[in-house]
């Protein structure tokens, strides 16, 4: 058996807001709606509906011996949701098709398993859960962050039930191996280890529509003859990607969508491959070794390593900052704090604070809010600055923090009642503002040559009882 696997990540974070200083304490939505909801339909556009398009049709086409894979994080279904139900229909309309697998990851497609295993267990079931609602999928493959593995995670991952893993084909990890095999993890030879080829994937995803390449231009002809010439006994060939690939990383102009669509027809006519989900690999396919990942490795950047969101110290201060409130966090009930806690664990805002500007720059660029490393820092502190204070309120747990809490709560109190004090004021201004004609007769401007017409008087110098009375308010 000689496969491919076709993998795909498909994920957006939400985006901060600029979140100044001053906002600390008093602004409490800290999310940029207009950004996150218009790079969402522009990726929608570009890529996620015509791509669908394509693999649904490829599926139909070939009845079912075309497959692939995906994972959606929690963050891009949570967005789907609230811009774009009608491009979770057309996922869900893959998944229907029976040659469609997806995947588990974290729900906040975040860092969590290089800090806490309890919370990491957490989010991997929230997110299945999610997959089970929308999908109607029981996932038996996980895929971390990033790709993000070590030999612990493994093992955790492997107690979670799941009984296989993609991550990167790292070459300080493989040293003379090759990914195209299936391995098993260290401790827990359960679990399958499936590797990507990033050497092909990365021909796809990155070096396609660069007219540099000494390859350029990239034909389902050419991509399948390398196929062809790897050795007979590797077994499989893992392409994982991101989704954008199509039509956003290399626009619709370079062709990538032809590649696509002509991809399978070019496997099926000019080799002895097939197309397989992951679950089926780990199925048929037996390990011809172990992996050894002491230190976690990830698909990012030269290194495949975690400097791409932990590798200087602003990222490593905003990191240990984050998973300092844990404590706090596993003991909170607020269903508005733990979205926003969910939500700000997501890897993207470490990934902008990256300082490496050399052949990984450009890559950082990808939707990125900010103009440096640095402003993306300070605006998530003053963003963390302020979710601790609402932490703190919520779940006091010192004196002080319990003090602070009835000072704020007090205070917030007082600013309630001073805005409907000013607004009634307002109100009042207004009304005594307002001219009153009705039920009031207009005093005459008509004066009796020689006389002087005062005001309330009449012709006898009585009073006037038809003058007309202001109301009092």
């Amino acid at each position: 058996m000689r496969t491919i696997c076709l993998y795909f990540q498909v994920h957006q974070p939400f985006r901060l807001k600029k979140y100044r200083f001053f906002n600390i304490g008093n602004d409490h939505y800290y999310y940029d709606d207009y950004l996150n909801e218009s790079v969402m339909k522009k990726i929608i556009e570009k890529c996620y509906f015509p791509a669908n398009e394509i693999l649904f049709d490829l599926i139909q086409k070939y009845n079912g011996k075309f497959k692939v894979a995906f994972s959606i994080s929690g963050v891009a279904i949570k967005q789907f949701e609230l811009y774009a139900p009608e491009v979770l229909k057309s996922f869900k309309k893959l998944a229907e098709s029976g040659s469609v697998e997806f995947l588990a990851e974290t729900n906040a497609h975040s860092l969590v398993a290089l800090k806490d295993k309890q919370a990491f267990c957490e989010q991997v079931k929230t997110h299945s859960q999610k997959i089970e609602k929308h999908f109607n999928q029981s996932p038996s493959v996980f895929r971390n962050t990033e790709l993000i593995y070590s030999d612990e995670i493994g093992v955790t991952v492997s107690e979670m039930g799941y009984k296989a893993m993609l991550t990167e084909g790292a070459k300080h990890v493989l040293g003379w191996k090759s990914p195209n095999y299936l391995y098993c993890n260290a401790i827990k030879p359960r679990l399958k280890i499936l590797l990507k080829n990033f050497k092909l994937s990365d021909d796809i995803a990155f070096r396609f529509s660069s007219k540099t390449w000494e390859e350029w231009p990239l034909t389902t002809e050419k991509f399948v003859g390398w196929l062809n010439n790897l050795d007979p006994k590797e077994e499989v060939v893992n392409l994982f990607m991101d989704y954008e690939t199509f039509g956003e990383h290399q626009w619709h102009e370079t062709g990538i969508f032809d590649f696509l669509k002509f991809l399978p027809e070019t496997v099926f006519n000019n080799s002895n491959f097939t197309f397989s989900t992951p679950s089926e690999i780990a199925e048929k396919l037996q390990p011809v070794s172990a992996i050894h990942v002491p230190h976690p490795i990830s698909w990012a950047d030269e290194e495949r390593d975690l400097t791409a969101w932990l590798g200087n110290d602003l990222q490593e201060e905003a990191f240990s900052k984050l998973y300092s409130l844990s404590g706090k966090i596993s003991k909170c009930k607020d269903p508005a704090i733990l979205e926003d806690w969910n939500w700000l664990q997501t890897s993207d805002h470490f990934y902008y604070m990256c300082t490496k500007f050399f052949s990984d720059g450009d890559v950082h660029e990808y939707f990125n809010p900010y103009e440096s490393p640095y402003e993306a820092f300070i605006n998530y502190m003053n963003v963390l600055s302020d979710f601790e204070i609402r932490l703190n309120t919520a779940m006091p747990e010192t004196n002080t923090d319990k003090e602070l809490a009835k000072l704020r709560v007090l205070v917030a109190e007082k600013e309630d009642l001073l805005k409907k004090s000013i607004s009634e004021v307002n109100k009042l201004k207004l009304n005594i503002s307002k001219p009153k004609t009705s039920g009031t007769k207009k005093a005459s401007s008509k004066v009796t040559p020689g006389k002087t017409k005062t005001p309330g008087i009449s012709k006898t110098g009585r009073k006037s009882t038809k003058v007309s009375r202001v109301k009092k308010k």
